[in-house]
């Protein structure tokens, strides 16, 4: 899940610069588009390094075949705030690792993956033992702000999660600069 939090604050925190980046991909792997966002965006000013502030809440959770007792607890747990503070460096600005755009995993390919004008849009999906899950995510971007609600659902594998599916919105800031310890 973190790993997936670099990727909104790295992949949608970007902003209009003298030549606005652009990225259309379809049937893409993760690398695919990694590689089309970091040459799209490798222009200073596209993304402002420093530190970021990253908040997730969990708008929604639903798991019809999860025994009522663990859904409620699950549901607790995602009900609390959470925050994430990171460091983004000039370097990683100016080229993201693959691993910020949903890890290292070989599972999962984008359905498609826009971003330009401030806006991003994507579906991924993943395929892991039997089991599928599709992440649509959309929000808007700029060089020190980025919000995006991301849905996902579950199909297949154990019946405990078969057809579960969550929303969730994150919304990030840009605070400052980087602590010597953090970069």
């Amino acid at each position: 899940m973190r790993h997936f939090l670099l990727l909104v604050a790295l992949g949608a925190s970007c902003a209009c610069s003298k030549s606005e980046p652009e990225v259309n991909a379809r049937n893409a792997s993760v690398a695919e588009v990694a590689e089309q966002v970091s040459g799209a965006t490798s222009e200073p000013g596209f993304i402002k390094p420093g530190k970021w502030l990253s908040s997730v809440t969990m708008e929604d959770f639903s798991a019809p075949s999860m025994p009522a007792q663990v859904r409620e607890q699950m549901r607790g747990m995602m009900a609390q705030h959470q925050a994430y503070e990171s460091c983004l460096t000039p370097e990683q600005a100016k080229r993201p690792k693959e691993d910020f755009f949903a890890g290292k995993s070989n599972s999962c390919r984008y359905e498609h993956f826009t971003m330009g004008g401030g806006k991003i849009d994507a579906q991924m999906k993943c395929e892991h033992e039997g089991m599928q899950q599709v992440m649509n995510m959309s929000g808007a971007y700029s060089p020190e702000t980025y919000k995006m609600t991301m849905e996902t659902r579950t199909e297949g594998g154990p019946e405990s999660v078969s057809g579960m599916s969550m929303r969730m919105r994150v919304d990030a800031k840009r605070v400052g600069e980087c602590e010597a310890k953090q970069g």
